[in-house]
C-alpha cells in the first residue's frame, strides 16, 4: 500500500521560510515523478511543483518560480519543498503526489498524502 507523509507545514510571517518533507512508503520511489500542489480555502488544487524521477528535472508554477525549489533524495524516499520569500497568498493546504508521468494537472497523479497546512501571516 503506498502512503504519502507530509510533514513540515506550520505558521510563518511574511518573508519567512518553512521546508515540507513528504514521505513515501510502499512506492517506486525513483520511478515516480513527484509533485506538491495546494489548495487555499474556497479555491481549487493548483499546482506548484514538480520534479522528474528520469532526469531530476523541476518545473513550477509562475506564482512560486523563484521563490520556491523541489528536491527529491531517492535514498529516503522523500521529496522536500523550500519556500522561500512567503507571502499571504501562499496560504493552503500543501499536499504531495506521485504519478509516472511529470505533469501540472493533478486528476493524473495515482497517489497523494494528507496535505499540511501552511498559513502565512504576521
Amino acid at each position: 500500500q503506498v502512503q504519502l507523509a507530509e510533514s513540515g507545514g506550520g505558521l510563518v510571517q511574511p518573508g519567512g521560510s518553512l521546508r515540507l518533507s513528504c514521505a513515501s512508503s510502499g512506492l517506486t520511489f525513483n520511478t515516480h515523478t513527484m509533485a506538491w500542489f495546494r489548495q487555499a480555502p474556497g479555491k481549487e488544487r493548483e499546482f506548484v511543483a514538480f520534479v522528474r524521477w528520469s532526469d531530476g528535472n523541476t518545473y513550477y508554477s509562475e506564482s512560486v518560480k523563484g521563490r520556491f525549489t523541489i528536491s527529491r533524495d531517492n535514498a529516503k524516499n522523500t521529496v522536500y519543498l523550500q519556500m522561500n520569500m512567503m507571502r499571504p497568498e501562499d496560504t493552503a493546504v500543501y499536499y504531495c503526489a506521485a504519478n509516472r508521468l511529470a505533469s501540472v494537472r493533478d486528476s493524473l497523479y495515482d497517489y497523494w498524502g494528507q496535505g499540511t497546512q501552511v498559513t502565512v501571516s504576521s
